[in-house]
């Protein structure tokens, strides 16, 4: 008896496509997904872009860019990339704190004029010189590195220097016989000789550079993260609810409505372009429904940012509506588009940045995130609400998803050609 009831549902749960897929596939999926960001591979830990700007142009900065440049865990930049093959200028402290606003790298370095003279830092000296870090906070890890392998790479990069400056404030403090002078001079010169030729061992860490930290990008923000989680998180509810819209269609199909419709003045392409209103009406309603909760509730800027937001949401709300009609097209059955629309929706989620910010994903998959729309509209509504940009600015993300949507709908009318010789 109890054999046979487990030889049933093993019969059904073959048969049924869905299920099946929910409960083999899916895990396998996301397991996957995930194995690869936080795999902890060497070939997949994403690089942490950096500009760099040399105001000093002394040995000792020289030295440190020469440093950072050969840690293999940054990306580092000193100039903006070449534009159709003209090499650009070298960044300047304007045009760093620029490109950190503008989303290019999450952290820019500054090394003052002065630097070479007093490069490391004992006690609160007024002779002292700071580096200054400009830092993008929705970037939360990369500045913490950054701040971290200034130390080293200083260190590492110019041991000589390091114990040139700290054996001058040790005779400017506790004072040096002539003789213990010229010991310490022999000492250096052949330290140096040893740091050019590498035979010192590239490995040290200490706190001896003085930083300035500064934020150029959300700073004056309250809760500044809400609009990203917020755009996240809608765009991949979105996303369900549009599925869930545009099923319809198959109950009408299965109930023999849409036959009659079809059979009035209805075409199939009106029809579709009444059932796209529709879902993008019901996602504008649900973004504007979660930016105002974060509103009142998280204390989100959104009143400010009302253009930017209407043209993201309206856009978006279009892209997803045109997916979730395409979904109903290619599925038979509510069964099958509910199993269908599960696995394309989480999986687009996990590589897009609904679940985790795609700048902590591994390079590949990043990449791999820009052909999903969750990427591009987070990207749009991460330059209104994060970035203060211009409507403008939201060019490259419009342009893609209405493209997206373009493309998904007429796929969708040619599929729905089944519907109207059935």
């Amino acid at each position: 008896m109890i054999s046979a009831i487990i030889r049933t549902a093993m019969v059904s749960l073959r048969r049924d496509r869905g299920a099946l897929a929910l409960a083999f596939v899916v895990p396998v999926v996301f397991f996957s997904i995930f194995a690869v960001i936080f795999g902890g591979q060497r070939d997949t830990t994403p690089k942490v872009a950096v500009i760099l700007v040399d105001e000093d142009h002394s040995r000792a900065s020289q030295r440190l860019i020469e440093g950072f440049q050969r840690e293999g865990s940054l990306n580092v930049k000193t100039r903006p990339d070449a534009a159709r093959g003209v090499e650009q200028p070298e960044y300047t402290a304007a045009s760093a704190e620029t490109a950190v606003k503008s989303g290019i790298a999450p952290v820019a370095l500054i090394v003052p004029r002065g630097f070479g003279d007093n490069p490391i830092s004992f006690g609160a000296g007024a002779d002292r010189s700071r580096v200054q870090m400009l830092e993008d906070q929705s970037d939360m890890v990369a500045p913490q590195v950054v701040a971290g392998l200034l130390q080293k790479v200083a260190m590492t990069s110019m041991p000589d220097l390091m114990a040139e400056q700290g054996y001058q404030y040790f005779d400017r403090f506790a004072g040096l016989t002539p003789e213990q002078r010229e010991r310490i001079d022999r000492s250096m010169t052949t330290l140096r000789a040893l740091e050019q030729d590498g035979t010192i061992a590239r490995a040290a860490d200490g706190g001896l550079i003085s930083v300035a930290r500064r934020s150029v990008v959300g700073e004056k923000k309250n809760n500044p993260m809400v609009s990203f989680y917020a755009a996240a998180i809608g765009v991949m509810f979105l996303l369900f609810t549009s599925t869930g819209a545009a099923g319809s269609l198959l109950d009408e199909a299965e109930s023999g409505t849409l036959d009659r419709v079809l059979s009035s003045r209805v075409t199939m392409t009106r029809l579709l372009i009444g059932k796209l209103t529709y879902n993008t009406l019901l996602g504008f309603s649900q973004l504007t429904l979660m930016f105002v909760w974060g509103w009142a509730v998280f204390k989100l800027d959104f009143w400010s940012h009302i253009p930017g937001f209407v043209v993201m949401g309206v856009i978006t709300s279009i892209a997803v509506g045109a997916f979730g009609i395409l979904l109903a097209s290619v599925s038979s059955t509510r069964a099958q588009l509910g199993a269908l629309s599960t696995l394309l929706v989480l999986v687009m989620s996990a590589i897009g940045g609904s679940m985790f910010p795609r700048y902590l994903m591994p390079e590949k998959m990043q990449k791999a995130g820009l052909a999903t729309i969750n990427a591009w509209a987070i990207d749009g509504f991460t330059k209104v609400f994060w970035r203060d940009e211009p409507v403008s600015h939201l060019w490259p993300q419009v342009l893609v998803l209405a493209g997206v949507a373009v493309v998904l709908f007429a796929i969708a009318r040619r599929l729905a050609r089944r519907w109207e010789y059935a």
